[in-house]
C-alpha cells in the first residue's frame, strides 16, 4: 500500500486515478446495468428498417417536423443551426480526434481506442442507408434549409452522436466516483444527443423516424463498442495510468490444473 501511494505521488495521473476514479467492482456493475438499458432500445431497428424501406414518412413525421420548424425564436433556431453544423465533416472528425488525442495523453489509452470504434457507426450508418433507401423531406413538404442528396434513413449526425457521445456518457458513468460534476457531465452530453435529433428535424434534414432510428441503430453501435471495451479492458492497456484493469486470466489448456 506504502507503494502505491508513493507512485501515485510520483506520477500525476496514477494520483487522478485514486482520488477520481471508481473501484472496479463498482465499474463493471455499472457497465452492465448501462449495456442492459441501450439494448432494449436497440431491439427493435430492424422493424423501423423495413418499414422505412416502403414508407417515405408517416402522418407523424409531418406533424412533429411542422410543429418544430414552427417554434417562434432565433434563437432556438440558431442553436439547432449550430448543432447541426458540429455534426458534419470536417469539425466532426475535429472533434472526435482531440477527444480521443486528449483520452490517450490523460492515460486512458485503451478507452481512447475503443473511443475511436464508437464514432465509426457513421461507416455502418452509410450502408444502412443504401440498404433502405428513403427519401429525405422535400421543400414542398417542409421548409428544407440545405438540400442533401444522400437518403434519409437513418440520419447520420444522430447515429454518430448517438455512438459517440454515448460513449463517452458510459466512460463517464463508470468510470468516475459520484459527484456533481459528474451529474452535470452526464446531463450535458444527454442534452447534446437529445439536441442533435432535434437540430436535423429542424433543419428540414431527416423526419423525426429518421432521427428516432438513428438513436436505436446508434445504441446498438453502443452497445457493441462498450462489449469491446469490456472485453479488451483486461486483455490490452491493463497498466495503462488511469484505470488499470487486472488481466485478464489465460485460457485454461490442455495441461491446466
Amino acid at each position: 500500500m506504502t507503494e502505491v501511494v508513493a507512485n501515485a505521488h510520483r506520477d500525476p495521473r496514477r494520483k487522478l486515478d485514486a482520488a477520481a476514479v471508481a473501484g472496479r467492482p463498482t465499474r463493471h456493475r455499472r457497465a452492465a446495468a448501462f449495456q442492459l438499458y441501450v439494448l432494449g432500445a436497440s431491439a427493435v431497428f430492424i422493424a423501423m428498417a423495413v418499414i422505412a424501406h416502403y414508407v417515405a414518412y408517416f402522418p407523424m413525421d409531418l406533424t412533429i417536423t411542422r410543429a418544430v420548424q414552427g417554434i417562434h425564436g432565433d434563437a432556438f433556431h440558431r442553436l439547432m443551426y449550430g448543432m447541426s453544423w458540429i455534426g458534419y465533416m470536417p469539425q466532426a472528425d475535429v472533434i472526435v480526434a482531440v477527444t480521443v488525442l486528449a483520452a490517450y495523453l490523460a492515460g486512458l489509452r485503451w478507452e481512447a481506442v475503443t473511443t475511436v470504434f464508437a464514432a465509426s457507426a457513421v461507416g455502418i450508418g452509410a450502408l444502412v442507408k443504401m440498404v433502405v433507401t428513403r427519401p429525405r423531406p422535400t421543400p414542398d413538404l417542409v421548409h428544407v434549409l440545405r438540400e442533401l442528396h444522400s437518403t434519409g434513413f437513418p440520419s447520420g449526425h444522430v447515429l454518430g452522436f448517438t455512438a459517440f457521445t454515448g460513449f463517452l456518457a458510459f466512460l463517464a458513468f463508470t468510470l468516475l466516483k459520484a459527484s456533481r460534476w459528474r451529474t452535470l457531465l452526464l446531463v450535458a452530453l444527454g442534452l447534446l444527443i437529445a439536441m442533435m435529433g432535434l437540430s436535423r428535424i429542424d433543419q428540414g434534414a431527416h423526419w423525426f423516424s429518421d432521427v428516432m432510428g438513428a438513436y436505436v441503430l446508434g445504441s446498438l453501435w453502443l452497445v457493441l463498442t462498450i462489449r469491446l471495451y469490456r472485453w479488451g479492458k483486461p486483455r490490452f492497456f491493463v497498466d495503462q495510468p488511469v484505470a488499470a484493469e487486472t488481466p485478464a486470466p489465460p485460457a485454461a489448456g490442455i495441461g491446466a490444473r
